[in-house]
């Protein structure tokens, strides 16, 4: 049998349950690693992919972008990594290296052929998987591999404003949206030294996001708790997918403040310019991050005992654990133990 062939689960066609899947990924491309998958997260964004709600995905989907696993096989270009090493994989798989934003550091936000891990390519809901060598990231030894998946994509996607809007201890940061992305934002704004406001819809999570780092916890729908905040923030980090009050959150922003979307509202925010330009106020957005920031992110966390709270299934289970998650039940990140047989 071909050492080519990999196993996997995949949807057929938007919306379909998973079912067993195999196919020959062809030759290793020289700028290529090949990684036998441990664990797999399992993100919101695996499940917009699988049901086709972005319209770019291609069928049979294999999903999963937040990979931990073993290296086996290296191309002859690939640098700086071995055969054996552990290592992750996020929501990026290969970018072209040579446009103007890889060249400067950003390949995140490549325009020359970026590939996502999930979109046309075939992810970590396998045995094993294939990027290109940059986004190979190393895994700190200090780094439990059964819950550092999910940095690999909630983790930089809260990571990366920290750095871009350069936060420091000093600084009040606010989380909208405590699920996957927010508890971890929370944990990494912990250990960065901010103050932090976690804003909630369910206040039932008030202790358990306290023991988490949350200095304050607030109703993310309560317009009077929404006023007693006015001025307070100089970042607010949104993960949520639901339209809010937009203008009363720019209104808890200090002077310079910033709102930073890293959820997905459906539709478009209402927003005054007046509001901007009165306290020199910004909206602003990211993807992931860089390479860099990847490294950036596992060494901090490594450094800092920062580790996402999560619940395991076996890959096996992943339709069970679909459901965990869309349910709303997941605390707070599903991980997919991958248990293919030999």
């Amino acid at each position: 049998m071909s050492n080519n062939i990999i196993h996997a689960y995949a949807a057929m066609s938007a919306g379909a349950a998973l079912e067993p899947y195999q196919f020959d990924a062809g030759e290793l491309q020289p700028h290529q690693v090949e990684v036998k998958v441990e664990y797999c997260g399992l993100c919101h964004s695996d499940i917009s992919v699988l049901n086709n709600d972005w319209g770019s995905s291609v069928y049979p989907v294999v999903a999963g972008h937040e990979i931990i696993g073993i290296i086996t096989q290296l191309g002859g270009e690939a640098k700086g990594l071995k055969v054996g090493q552990r290592v992750g994989i996020g929501w990026t798989a290969e970018s072209c290296q040579y446009c103007d934003p890889c060249i400067s550091g950003q390949q995140v936000l490549c325009t020359g052929g970026q590939v996502a891990t999930i979109v046309g390519h075939a992810g970590g809901f396998a045995d094993k998987v294939r990027a290109g060598w940059q986004w190979v990231i190393p895994l700190p030894e200090d780094l439990d591999p059964e819950s550092a998946g999910p940095l690999l994509c909630g983790g930089i996607t809260v990571f990366d404003p920290i750095l871009k809007h350069q936060i420091q201890a000093i600084h009040h940061v606010g989380v909208i949206g405590i699920g996957g992305l927010g508890h971890i934002a929370i944990k990494l704004l912990k250990a960065w030294g901010c103050e932090i406001t976690a804003f909630t819809s369910n206040l039932d999570k008030t202790d358990e996001l306290k023991a988490m780092g949350a200095d304050h916890v607030v109703n993310s729908r309560d317009v009077a708790a929404l006023k007693a905040q006015r001025g307070k923030f100089d970042l607010l980090l949104s993960t949520v997918n639901v339209t809010l009050n937009w203008q009363a959150y720019l209104a808890t922003l200090a002077p310079n403040g910033t709102v930073h979307m890293l959820g997905l509202p459906l539709e478009p925010m209402q927003i005054p310019a007046g509001m901007l330009i009165g306290g020199a106020k910004s909206v602003t957005g990211s993807p992931t991050g860089s390479p860099a920031a990847l490294r950036q992110l596992l060494q901090f966390a490594a450094r800092k005992n920062i580790a996402p709270q999560i619940e395991v299934f076996s890959i096996s289970q992943l339709n069970q654990a679909i459901e965990h998650l869309h349910s709303g039940k997941a605390r707070y990140r599903i991980v997919l133990k991958a248990d293919f047989e030999a």
